[in-house]
């Protein structure tokens, strides 16, 4: 019985793929996380900006983003980006929208674009962020 040379590559390729998958789920690569507490919020942070020491946050309901802000009255907007976390210091260009859900904070950078947040206290954040 002879086997067609292409399905011996398809079938090799398709192995060679799943053992990949199956070595970086192993390695614990991949993957979306979140950020649970304290410690999560002001290792972000310093990572955004280093120095940068929150004083009050508030986490998003699903942890994959927070508002933090600092004793100096600065505004930080994080957010998950693949698997890791990015953000900014708002200033007077940024806003906010409040929605029924939560709210909607604009950076000010088209790059960085809008973050979609359900907070408990939006309407705290929504007057800080008015107030830059």
């Amino acid at each position: 019985m002879d086997i067609d040379p292409q399905i011996l590559i398809f079938v090799g390729s398709l192995t060679a793929i799943a053992m990949l998958a199956g070595l970086a789920r192993w390695l614990g690569l991949g993957g979306k996380p979140t950020l649970k507490n304290e410690i999560d919020v002001r290792k972000a942070t310093d990572e955004v900006e280093s120095g940068f020491t929150p004083s009050h946050w508030s986490l998003s309901s699903k942890g994959e983003s927070v508002l933090a802000a600092d004793h100096a009255g600065r505004i930080m907007v994080i957010k998950r980006h693949g698997n890791q976390f990015a953000g900014r210091i708002l200033t007077s260009a940024s806003s906010v929208r409040e929605e029924v859900d939560g709210l909607i904070v604009d950076s000010g950078e088209s790059w960085f674009g809008k973050v979609r947040m359900t907070l408990t206290d939006a309407s705290v954040w929504t007057d800080r962020i008015n107030r830059l």
